[in-house]
């Protein structure tokens, strides 16, 4: 069989991506430009260096918004935190997006800052895990942590070099430009030394536990190239990452703290006693390997049909948008998965019950 021309190729290319994003149940993503913007209509994409900065002014920006929020919410001004913990994966530039954000916010130049990089999707319960052990270490030295988290993504920026590889390079899938959206999302986690920390609460943090898939680096990547940055999703990984799921499950249930409701209730801890937060590569797939119910995914399949994936701030939109939904189960497990493939699990407890105000 004669290889087809050029042209056909990069339509067929186009065609199968556009079918992919039928598949994707998604109905709306979040973008931070608006469609008719210019930005669309260029006639060459954007290059990385024009990428970087449009993500170190807009996402800052948005950041900063979703810190202010943040802040707002727990009652405390920006003057009473100790500690940032900030994640990305699309912005590589040095001094990080959170020194950005940390300057806008007026945060003293003695706050102990921290970047993750790296770790994609799963940056955003791996923030919540690093906050935790900051948390703990200050308690264990006397002192109160209110502890800043933030993550951004803002991956629009890359869909029209993302196409343009598309048709330059037609015998790829490249499902990025139809599964990602923009986003940030910040809380402020406590420690018991911090003074009314419990009173402002939504969530209690129980446990967590993180793990990472051996001989799985190639399965799921976000890599720089020279145009943008450059996705790959094996057909294996979303198969490989429910199947690790369940013994992370299994090691987190029987870590329980003992003085936590969880462990003294005697009863044997099951994945239905839960709602969940689930942003990994195959929800139904973690579904039916539990038994869940769709209820107990509501929160995640919400924000999955209406914004998309945004990686590391999904999972802590879902947290937010499962409390806005009704009282539900008195615990949650969160879990995301990312580039590694690494997968990060937490529980935590509900401290305000029933409906909130959006």
């Amino acid at each position: 069989m004669a290889e087809l021309p050029d042209l056909t190729r990069q339509r067929l290319s186009i065609k199968r991506l556009l079918q992919l994003n039928k598949t994707t149940m998604i109905e709306s993503r979040s973008i931070i430009k608006a469609v008719e913007d210019p930005f669309w209509s260029r006639s060459v994409a954007p290059s990385i260096s024009d990428q970087d900065l449009l993500f170190r002014r807009a996402g800052v920006d948005l950041t900063v918004q979703a810190c202010k929020r943040a802040l707002q919410e727990a009652k405390l001004s920006i003057r009473e935190i100790t500690h940032t913990v900030a994640v990305t994966c699309t912005n590589a530039g040095n001094p990080g997006f959170d020194l950005l954000v940390c300057q806008k916010l007026g945060l003293n130049a003695d706050t102990d800052r921290t970047l993750l990089h790296g770790v994609g999707c799963a940056g955003g319960l791996g923030a919540m895990r690093t906050a935790a052990a900051m948390a703990q270490s200050y308690y264990v030295r006397g002192r109160p942590a209110r502890i800043l988290v933030f993550a951004c993504e803002i991956f629009s920026i890359h869909f029209p070099a993302e196409l343009n590889l598309v048709v330059e390079q037609p015998e790829l899938v490249r499902a990025m430009s139809v599964l990602f959206s923009d986003c940030a999302a910040a809380f402020v986690l406590c420690n018991e030394l911090a003074e009314g920390a419990q009173d402002q609460s939504i969530y209690e943090l129980v446990n967590w536990e993180s793990t990472t898939i051996p001989d799985s680096a190639s399965e799921l990547e976000l890599l720089m190239d020279p145009k943008a940055f450059k996705g790959t999703f094996t057909k294996e990984s979303p198969e490989l990452t429910v199947k690790a799921i369940v013994p992370l499950f299994e090691r987190l249930r029987s870590s329980m703290p003992a003085e936590s409701a969880l462990a003294q209730s005697g009863k044997t801890i099951e994945a239905k006693d839960f709602d969940w937060a689930l942003n990994v590569a195959n929800k139904t797939g973690v579904q039916q390997c539990f038994g869940l119910h769709e209820e107990q995914l509501r929160a995640t399949f919400d924000v999955y049909k209406t914004h998309g994936s945004s990686s590391s701030p999904t999972v802590l939109v879902m947290l937010d948008k499962l409390r806005k939904m009704g009282e539900g189960r008195e615990h949650v497990v969160a879990c995301n998965s990312g580039p590694g493939i690494t997968l990060e699990m937490a529980v935590l407890k509900r401290t305000v019950r029933g409906d909130e105000d959006e």
